[in-house]
C-alpha cells in the first residue's frame, strides 16, 4: 500500500509517496508564511472597479491578490482571507499569493505543516528521521537530480521540463519513428507530473503527427495514464503540431520551478541535511559556494548547532558549483 514518508529537516520538509519502493509523488515545503491553507486577517488595499477582484495587505505588510470578494467592501476595510496559492518566484519577479474570502467561523492560522496537509488525503503518512535513509532508499537523490536537470529519461527518449512564467513546458525528445516515441513518452510524462509536483497550466510538445488516427491513439493513452496516476484537471486533444495543454489546480511551485528559481536556497537546505547526517564526532565543517553560505539563515545555523550539539565551521569556495556542498566532521 502506498504511503507518504515525511522528513522534517531544517528549512525544508520533504515528502515522497512510495509504493513498492518506487516514488509516485513528491512534495517539498520551505515553510513559506503564506502557503495554501493559511488564514489571515488582512485589509483591502485596492480593487478592480466593477469586479470582485482585489488586492489585500497581509499582516506582515506583503500583498496578495484575491477574487470573489464582496463589491461593497471598501479600501482599508479588514477582511478575513484564506490563501489558495502561495507566492511563486519567477525570473525577475514573483507571482503574489492568491486568496479568497475565508469561510464563516474560521480563525487566523498558519498554513498546515506538510505532514498535516498530506494526512488530509487518502494515503497514510509516516514521519521518518532526518538521520535515516528512508527517502534516499526510495530514490530521492535521483528524483532531485532529474528536477535539477529538468530532464527525465524513458525507454525511447527523454522529457525536457522547463518552468516559464506562463506555464510548465514539457518537450518530448527522441529519435523516430515519431508515433512510437509519442506513445512511449506518455507514461513518463504522467509520472513526472506527480513526481515533480507540477500543477497549473502545462504544455506538452509531442512530435508532430500527421495522421489523425495517430494523434487519437496518443490522446487515448494520455487519458488512461493521467487517470491511472490520479491526476485531476482538464486537457485538450493533440493538435496538428503535437501540442497538448493540461490545466489543474496550482497551490505551490513545482520541484523543478523551485530548484530553478532558488538554486542557492535549495543547495543550502541540502547542505544542512548532509550536516545532520554526519555520524563521526567532531566539529562540523560545511563546505560550499559563497552564495550557498549566504542563503543559510542565522536561525538555521543555530538550529543545526542545537540539533547536532556541535560547533560549526565554514569553508567557502567560489570555484564550487552551487550543488557541490559537503559536510564532514573534523578535529576541534
Amino acid at each position: 500500500m502506498a504511503e507518504w514518508l515525511v522528513e522534517e529537516g531544517i528549512g525544508e520538509a520533504r515528502a515522497v509517496l512510495v509504493d513498492r519502493g518506487e516514488i509516485l509523488a513528491a512534495r517539498v515545503c520551505w515553510g513559506e508564511p503564506w502557503r495554501a491553507g493559511a488564514v489571515a486577517e488582512a485589509r483591502l488595499a485596492s480593487r478592480i472597479p466593477g469586479t470582485r477582484r482585489v488586492a489585500v495587505r497581509l499582516p506582515d505588510g506583503s500583498e496578495a491578490l484575491g477574487e470573489a470578494f464582496d463589491p461593497a467592501l471598501t479600501e482599508g476595510q479588514p477582511v478575513l482571507v484564506r490563501v489558495t496559492r502561495g507566492a511563486i518566484a519567477e525570473k525577475g519577479r514573483a507571482k503574489l499569493p492568491q486568496v479568497r474570502p475565508a469561510a464563516k467561523g474560521e480563525a487566523p492560522r498558519a498554513g498546515p505543516a506538510l505532514a498535516d496537509d498530506l494526512a488530509a488525503g487518502i494515503h497514510p503518512v509516516r514521519r521518518v528521521p532526518v538521520q535515516g535513509a528512508a527517502l534516499s532508499e526510495a530514490g530521492w537523490d535521483e528524483l532531485v537530480g532529474e528536477a535539477l536537470a529538468g530532464e527525465v529519461a524513458f525507454a525511447h527518449g527523454s522529457l525536457v521540463v522547463s518552468p516559464t512564467p506562463a506555464m510548465t513546458l514539457i518537450d518530448v525528445d527522441g529519435p523516430p519513428p515519431l508515433p512510437a516515441l509519442a506513445l512511449a513518452a506518455v507514461p513518463a510524462m504522467a509520472a513526472a507530473l506527480l513526481r515533480f509536483d507540477i500543477g497549473g497550466s502545462v504544455g506538452i510538445d509531442f512530435p508532430s503527427l500527421a495522421e489523425k488516427g495517430q494523434r487519437r491513439l496518443v490522446d487515448e493513452a494520455l487519458e488512461r495514464a493521467l487517470a491511472d496516476a490520479g491526476w485531476q484537471g482538464e486537457r485538450t486533444g493533440m493538435n496538428g503540431f503535437g501540442f497538448v495543454q493540461l490545466v489543474s489546480r496550482l497551490e505551490r511551485a513545482s520541484l523543478v520551478a523551485r530548484f530553478a528559481r532558488h538554486p542557492a536556497g535549495a543547495a543550502a537546505r541540502r547542505l544542512l541535511r548532509q550536516a545532520e547526517r554526519v555520524a563521526e564526532p567532531g566539529t562540523l565543517l560545511l563546505t560550499a559556494h559563497p552564495a550557498v553560505r549566504r542563503a543559510v539563515r542565522e536561525e538555521w545555523e543555530a538550529q543545526l548547532a542545537r540539533r547536532t550539539g556541535r560547533t560549526l565551521r565554514w569553508h567557502e569556495d567560489a570555484g564550487l558549483a552551487l550543488d557541490a556542498t559537503f559536510a564532514q566532521a573534523i578535529a576541534p
